[in-house]
C-alpha cells in the first residue's frame, strides 16, 4: 500500500512553489492589500497557464479530469504562500456545475471557468451559522431568486455565483444580472476578501441534486480548507524556526533555549500528522463515497484547529513584534483564521462527525 505521492502530484506541487515564490513574495501581498481589490489579473492569468484553474474539469470541457486530492494538494502550496484571489469558491463552482448542472450550463460555463476567462465564486450562508444546506434561506420564485447572502469570498470579481436556495440546493446567479448588488464586509483576512451579495430577484438557473449536491461541494471546499490551512500552518511554522535560529537574547540565539526548542517541537509534532487527515479525505471524496463526508468534516474540524495552535505559537515566539503590521506571521494568521471559520467552524462539523457515526 502506497501511501506517497505519485511522481506526477510532486511535480505539480514543486512547479506551483516555483511560481509562487517567483509571482507573489511577501511584498507582492502588501502591495495588493492596499490595491482596491486583492485579485491581480496576473497572478490568475498565471494560475491559468499552469493549468491549475481548470484541474478538476473534465477533459472533454478543456480542463484536466483530476481528483480532489490533487487540488488539495495545490491548495496546500497555495496555503504556504498566502496566494490571494478567489480559487476557493472558484474551484467550488466548477465543481458544482461539473457534478450537477446541465450539459448547456457544462458548454458554456466550464470552458470558461477552465481557462479563467470567467471566475466563480460561492454564496452560500446568510450569517455566521448557517452553512448546512438545510439553513439556505434564499427564495426561488419561476427562475428569480431573491435573498442576502454574507461571507461570499472574491465577490466584487466574480462572474458566476453559486447560491444556496432554501430547501438545500444549489443554483447559478450571473453576477451582470440588474437583481446583484454587491457590498464589502469587514473580513480578516486580506488575501481572501468577503463581501455581502444582495439578490433581488435576479435571474437563476437551478442545479440538480438538490441538497446532495450542496453537501458534496461543501466537502470537496472543507477538503480544500484543510489543506491550505496545513500549508499556511507549514509557512508559519518555516517562519518561526528561520526566526528563532537567528535571533539573540542573553548572549545566545532562541532556539539555544531548551524551552524555546521544546515549543518549536510540539508545533511541529501538532502539525505534522494531521496531513494525513487532509490526504484521506480528499482521497475518500473521489474514491469511498460511504465515508467522504466525515472524513472531510474531521480534516476540516482537526487540521484547523492544531494549525490555529501552531500560529498562535508563531506569534509567541516571535515575541513583541509577532502581532504587528509589520511581520509576515499576521499574514497566514489571518489566512488560517479565515480557513477555520470559513464553511462552519470545528465545533460545527466535530458535531456533524458525531452524529455521522451514530453518536
Amino acid at each position: 500500500m502506497n501511501f506517497g505521492l505519485s511522481d506526477e502530484q510532486e511535480l505539480l506541487q514543486e512547479a506551483l512553489r516555483g511560481f509562487c515564490a517567483n509571482e507573489c513574495p511577501p511584498n507582492r501581498l502588501r502591495e495588493l492589500f492596499d490595491a482596491a481589490s486583492g485579485h491581480d489579473a496576473s497572478l490568475w492569468k498565471g494560475l491559468a497557464e499552469l493549468g491549475v484553474l481548470g484541474l478538476i474539469v473534465p477533459e472533454a470541457y478543456g480542463g484536466a479530469g483530476l481528483e480532489l486530492l490533487d487540488l488539495a494538494l495545490v491548495a496546500e502550496v497555495m496555503g504556504q504562500a498566502a496566494l490571494p484571489g478567489p480559487f476557493l469558491g472558484h474551484q467550488l463552482v466548477s465543481l458544482a456545475v461539473a457534478s450537477a448542472g446541465s450539459e448547456e450550463q457544462k458548454r458554456v460555463w466550464l470552458p470558461r471557468l477552465a481557462s479563467g476567462e470567467a471566475i466563480g465564486t460561492v454564496a452560500l450562508a446568510e450569517d455566521a451559522a448557517a452553512w448546512e444546506p438545510e439553513s439556505f434561506r434564499a427564495q426561488v420564485q419561476g427562475n428569480r431568486i431573491s435573498g442576502s447572502k454574507c461571507f461570499v469570498p472574491g465577490a466584487a470579481d466574480a462572474d458566476l455565483f453559486l447560491v444556496g436556495v432554501a430547501g438545500g440546493g444549489l443554483a447559478l446567479v450571473e453576477r451582470k444580472d440588474a437583481g446583484v448588488s454587491i457590498a464589502d464586509q469587514n473580513g480578516v483576512d486580506r488575501t481572501r476578501p468577503i463581501s455581502r451579495v444582495e439578490l433581488s430577484g435576479a435571474r437563476c438557473e437551478p442545479l440538480s441534486g438538490g441538497a446532495q449536491t450542496a453537501r458534496h461541494v461543501r466537502d470537496a471546499g472543507l477538503c480544500v480548507l484543510a489543506a491550505d490551512a496545513f500549508g499556511a500552518a507549514s509557512k508559519l511554522l518555516q517562519i518561526t524556526l528561520a526566526y528563532t535560529g537567528t535571533r539573540q537574547q542573553f548572549g545566545s540565539v532562541l532556539t539555544q533555549f531548551q524551552a524555546v526548542k521544546h515549543q518549536l517541537a510540539n508545533m511541529a509534532t501538532e502539525l505534522e500528522p494531521t496531513r494525513a487527515l487532509w490526504w484521506y479525505a480528499a482521497h475518500a471524496f473521489d474514491q469511498i463515497a460511504s465515508e467522504s463526508e466525515r472524513a472531510a468534516a474531521i480534516a476540516k474540524a482537526h487540521v484547523t484547529d492544531r494549525a490555529l495552535d501552531v500560529a498562535r505559537g508563531a506569534v509567541e515566539l516571535h515575541g513583541g513584534i509577532g502581532f504587528t503590521w509589520e511581520c509576515d506571521v499576521q499574514i497566514w494568521f489571518k489566512r488560517l483564521m479565515f480557513d477555520r471559520a470559513f464553511l462552519g467552524n470545528p465545533e460545527l462539523h466535530r458535531e456533524r462527525s458525531a452524529r455521522l457515526a451514530g453518536w
